[in-house]
């Protein structure tokens, strides 16, 4: 868990240093533009905000539901397969593909929103098909597949992005 927490701070802050550099060197009119930052900061808020939400509502479902007994922080024993986790296997990673894109939005960096977010998302991609795929097959076994076969990893139908980005619990 520490390894995956210290390589996505490795990617965001070593892609914004990578990108600002970038942006002085090819985007400099853009990435010095008042209405530019203005406009790519609100977006990236909002979207920023739709994120945690989406982060903390996986986040509380999986502590009440996929704890049985004493466990440590963040790790799960049980299976969830009703709310959100209803509609997609990886609602939390879902949400945290947008991150990085947030980020580069917040930030106003153009090489950031357009080579570094794409990057970092399809970067999640793999490790989710690479790691939590076969973690969770290990951990769960044939129940895990056969939730595997019945929810897809995400769900872009709107009653389920609404569920993950802004329903109250």
């Amino acid at each position: 868990m520490i390894a995956r927490i210290i390589v996505w701070f490795i990617l965001l802050f070593g892609g914004l240093i990578a990108a600002v550099a970038l942006d002085l060197r090819f985007f400099r009119t853009l990435f010095f533009s008042p209405s530019f930052h203005i406009v790519s900061s609100f977006v990236g808020i909002v979207l920023l905000r739709l994120v945690m939400n989406a982060s903390r509502k996986t986040g509380r479902l999986l502590a009440h539901k996929g704890r049985v007994g004493k466990l440590p922080r963040m790790e799960t024993n049980r299976l969830v397969t009703t709310g959100i986790y209803g509609c997609m296997r990886h609602p939390m990673h879902f949400g945290l593909l947008f991150f990085p894109l947030a980020v580069g939005l917040v930030a106003g960096s153009p090489s950031f929103i357009l080579i570094f977010a794409p990057f970092e998302a399809i970067f999640i991609l793999a490790m989710l098909k690479l790691y939590e795929e076969p973690g969770a097959i290990r951990k769960f076994g044939d129940e895990y597949r056969a939730y595997q076969k019945q929810v897809s990893m995400f769900d872009f139908s709107p009653e389920c992005l609404k569920e993950l980005f802004l329903r109250r619990e």
